[in-house]
């Protein structure tokens, strides 16, 4: 699947080339890994990837109504297991989850190909994403602007065309402040 191609489909769209046998999942993924690869350096959105392991899980057979579909989760409370989540803090930077979330294990019955996890203001607590730990996250559309936060690793990946979705979470503002930013 080319870059192109990639970027013209939602996740729902997605999932039907897949269901068709049109395209298969780990080339799908193959697509969301090269975005990653050619702007993630530039907004660091995404501050954690284990293509290894999502390539395997893009292999086995899926269903579900998003089977096959590359997805992001942000680094606070979405543990995903054996995976670090740091929450954008040093004093857990070191944290390794021993099982997946609910909401995680979810995603994963909806047939979603998860292959890391995206930045986010340190404990969640800000509304621009620009924590000590992993840098900040900049805006895709413009490089000057904030993402906004605390969601705005999330929302600065599918600006950017690395994921169609990715899993975002709010109290306060932090799903809405960063889909504004970021123009979603």
């Amino acid at each position: 699947m080319d870059q192109s191609d990639y970027l013209s489909f939602d996740a729902v769209g997605l999932a039907d080339l897949i269901a068709r046998r049109d395209v298969s999942a780990p080339e799908v993924l193959d697509a969301a890994l090269q975005r990653m690869a050619q702007v993630n350096p530039t907004i660091n959105a995404v501050i954690f990837a284990e293509a290894t392991e999502a390539r395997a899980d893009a292999e086995r057979p899926k269903t579900g109504p998003l089977a096959g579909v590359p997805f992001l989760v942000k680094d606070y409370a979405a543990h995903v297991r054996g995976w670090p989540t740091s929450a954008g803090s040093r004093l857990f930077q070191h944290n390794l989850a021993e099982t997946d979330a609910p909401i995680v294990a979810a995603y994963r019955r909806a047939g979603l190909v998860i292959f890391g996890k995206t930045n986010l203001p340190e404990l969640g607590l800000d509304a621009t994403t620009e924590p000590d730990l992993h840098g900040p996250t900049l805006n895709p559309w413009d490089l000057g602007r904030t993402a906004g936060g605390s969601s705005g690793g999330s929302a600065a990946a599918v600006a950017a065309g690395i994921v169609p979705a990715a899993h975002a979470s709010d109290a306060g503002g932090s799903i809405r402040i960063p889909a504004s930013c970021c123009g979603l």
